[in-house]
């Protein structure tokens, strides 16, 4: 993607990286852009991508020719008219890569675990049992362990990939030569396992364990991390699916379908029942109600008649639509809220995990101790394998198996633990997000409420008929009726479900924007917009009803009003529990919709709710994001909507509901799949755990090495106890964070207003 900066003279151009694995590649490939004259860069290690400015001048191509000549792989964006046919060559390429990373991990396992047995429990060494070790541990050393010795060779430079390759290539160079020269290849060597030093009998011992054990673990690693960080892209190619790939045209030759990007302004398309409003126009014959939910927010559905504005996205819920196209192509709404997810999501750049910080440090120092130690010992005149022993076993004590394995296997635990608690995290910048919010900014329809129209409220005139009866009698008369209002009352007066079917209409006739009539068992039933002079107990239903911001209908039987229904939204049960809880975790909400003042009122009043953005388009909501960030608040934003999208990709954490759409979905960093918003309370203390757990790893890691680097320095630590420190180091990292397994939510605390006053809230 590039855009113009024509008051500076600078371009911004997004790349694709391939090949970066930890900070030190980050700041590599920055270095090398930045040596390109007025070039700007900054690599973001999660997503792949760098963000370039630079003179128009320096052409794209130039920028990748750097990248490459860093020793990594860099691309430009697909261009869109090749984005369909591509994307399916790059899913392929992608889960061809998955799976192949996979066999390796596999085939290397298969060959280390008997290594490691055999190397660590005595008991079972039997004859030549040292050969049979270096024979499965040459594989691992050279095939498992390649992509490490390619990466460390091409970089040329101090990366993790540096210090495993260096501590696989020692520790299998040592074994060789112990086996081939020092006389640890005899039929009938045994090797103890032993916390201590032991005197030497003149033979050089083999740690093949350390040669496998070093591959197995980082690539256990690294395939668990690249799991959780799969899928970038997601939100975009929802959003492309949303996108009319066809349209009806009418004209003067007729009607005929052509694809979306033939239409031009101007031009008239035809929208019928149930489909998608193609692009941004207006209503030029026909009346119906259109679903906005989608794109707007509105919860319910919009009454359109010719000179209306459409939004592209939205879905025709009623009859026949002729609209004449406003915007096409990327001035589209839809087009606009793709852009605003496009930028969100490349200016997302978060500092790299703390392992990978540290290794830009801790690799160089640890090869300079290591070279250090060598020449000391040399230098001191002893003997020289005992010098170059406590050369290696530096490299392999200190080799980062905890620091890579301490994020990811808690990671996998919280992940885990998370779904069956319905909650579905991205990887550990989420957790690290969700740990620090301090504000939530919950979109209304779909999130607090159920998002769709429910029967809230009957009002009947005392003597008359009952309302279960009445109910049925405007039930059947909206069974021929396409409006969402029409809709409820009929699934209403179906309840329960093995009641009477609804009686037969007869003369029904539908008016738009005021309601249907019909015959049913020989009375006339009327259900339109209330109107005239209302009995005392349906007037004061009616304003009740507007004060809480639902819709009302009038029912009438033979020309008398006898009933009015209530329409409206439901709150979510759980809404009133989860915001109260959220409140006690010291995190603020903040209720932002695109739905009408009164309703959303209606909402944060019963919620207790103090702040209320109502009205808000895609772009509004992401405005409030990104002023209430410039206020110092880190924000999480909950949604499920297309309109969702940007503020969620822009929020420091997005979080969608799991059923919403899959571009909120795709758009955000955590999803709430059992579609409660209570879920939100569980993700904020399981993130707490996971942090804690996390931090706890990671200082074991430290402190692992700041005691065992020393031992090793000075001879107290033979190569073979230093593996088997090293192995028992990532063995603690993970017994650790499988704890998170048995998490457990808070069963109690404090239930919201509407539960406490045992009140069902419908708004």
């Amino acid at each position: 993607m590039t855009a113009g900066g024509a008051a500076t003279g600078l371009v911004v151009t997004d790349l694709t990286v391939g090949g970066m694995t930890c900070a030190a590649c980050v700041r590599r490939v920055e270095k090398r852009l930045a040596r390109l004259a007025g070039v700007t860069v900054t690599v973001n290690l999660a997503t792949g991508l760098a963000r370039v400015s630079h003179p128009a001048d320096v052409a794209p191509e130039e920028l990748v020719t750097a990248v490459e000549q860093a020793g990594y792989q860099a691309a430009l964006p697909v261009r869109e008219e090749k984005e369909t046919a591509e994307d399916s060559t790059d899913d392929g390429s992608a889960a061809a890569a998955a799976r192949q990373e996979r066999e390796r991990l596999l085939v290397t396992a298969l060959l280390a675990v008997p290594v490691l047995l055999l190397s660590m429990v005595p008991a079972l060494q039997f004859r030549n049992w040292q050969w049979l070790c270096f024979a499965l541990a040459a594989p691992v050393a050279v095939w498992s362990a390649w992509p490490f010795h390619e990466r460390a060779l091409r970089h040329a430079t101090a990366t993790m990939d540096t210090l495993v390759s260096l501590g696989v290539v020692a520790s299998f160079s040592w074994s060789a030569y112990a086996l081939f020269l020092g006389g640890a290849g005899d039929p009938g060597m045994r090797m103890p396992f032993s916390l201590v030093p032991s005197a030497s009998d003149g033979v050089a011992h083999v740690y093949l364990e350390a040669a496998v054990s070093v591959p197995l673990f980082v690539l256990t690693g690294r395939y668990l991390e690249a799991r959780a960080r799969r899928g970038t892209g997601a939100a975009l190619r929802a959003l492309a699916s949303l996108a009319a790939k066809e349209v009806s045209v009418r004209d003067e030759h007729g009607e005929r379908s052509v694809p979306i990007a033939q239409l031009r302004v101007g031009q008239v398309f035809v929208v019928r029942p149930g489909e998608r409003v193609a692009t941004d126009g207006r209503v030029s014959e026909g009346s119906s109600a259109v679903d906005l939910s989608l794109v707007t927010g509105e919860s319910e559905p919009v009454e359109v008649s010719p000179g209306s504005a459409l939004v592209g996205g939205a879905v025709n819920a009623g009859g026949l639509l002729l609209v004449r196209a406003t915007a096409v192509g990327e001035e589209t709404r839809l087009a606009r809220i793709t852009r605003l997810v496009t930028e969100a999501q490349a200016g997302k750049a978060r500092a790299q995990r703390l392992a990978d910080t540290v290794a830009g440090v801790f690799v160089p120092v640890v090869l300079t101790i290591a070279v250090t130690v060598l020449g000391f010992w040399l230098g001191a005149g002893a003997d020289p394998q005992a010098a170059l022993t406590a050369s290696v076993a530096v490299l392999v004590v200190a080799c980062p198996c905890a620091l890579g394995l301490a994020t990811p296997t808690a990671l996998m635990a919280a992940t885990g633990r998370g779904a069956q608690l319905g909650v579905l995290v991205s990887g550990p910048r989420t957790l690290e997000a969700l740990q620090h919010v301090d504000t939530v900014v919950l979109d209304k329809t779909g999130t607090l409420t159920s998002g769709h129209m429910t029967v809230a409220r009957v009002a009947v005139v005392p003597g008359g008929m009952g309302q279960e009866e009445l109910v049925r009698l405007a039930g059947a008369v909206e069974q021929g009726s396409e409006h969402p209002i029409g809709r409820a009352v009929t699934a209403y007066a179906r309840r329960p479900a093995d009641q009477e079917p609804l009686p037969e209409v007869s003369d029904f006739a539908a008016t738009a924007g005021r309601g249907v009539t019909g015959r049913v068992a020989g009375r006339t039933v009327e259900v339109t917009v209330p109107d005239g002079e209302l009995p005392p107990v349906l007037a004061e239903a009616l304003a009740s009803a507007e004060a809480e911001a639902h819709t009302s209908v009038l029912v009438r039987v033979d020309g008398r009003p006898v009933a009015l229904i209530a329409v409206g939204d439901l709150v979510r049960p759980g809404s009133y529990r989860a915001v109260e809880r959220l409140r006690c975790l010291g995190i603020r909400p903040v209720l932002a919709t695109g739905d009408r003042e009164a309703p959303a009122r209606a909402v944060a009043s019963a919620l207790g709710i103090g702040e209320v953005h109502a009205r808000c388009s895609p772009e509004d909501k992401a405005g409030l994001v990104r002023r209430l960030q410039e206020e110092g608040c880190r924000v999480a934003v909950v949604g499920d909507g297309v309109n969702d999208a940007a503020a969620l990709a822009g929020a420091d954490l997005g979080i969608a509901m799991g059923s919403g759409t899959d571009v909120a979905i795709g758009a955000a960093d955590l999803t709430l799949v059992r579609g409660d918003i209570e879920a939100l309370v569980d993700a904020v203390r399981l993130a707490r755990r996971t942090l804690g757990t996390i931090r706890a790893n990671l200082l074991w890691a430290f402190g692992y090495n700041v005691v065992t680097v020393p031992l090793a320095m000075v001879g107290l630590l033979n190569p073979m106890l230093a593996a088997a420190a090293m192995s028992m180091s990532s063995v603690l990292v993970v017994a650790n964070s499988l704890r998170l397994r048995g998490w457990q939510p808070a069963s109690g605390g404090a239930r919201g207003r509407g539960a406490r006053s045992g009140k069902a809230a419908v708004l």
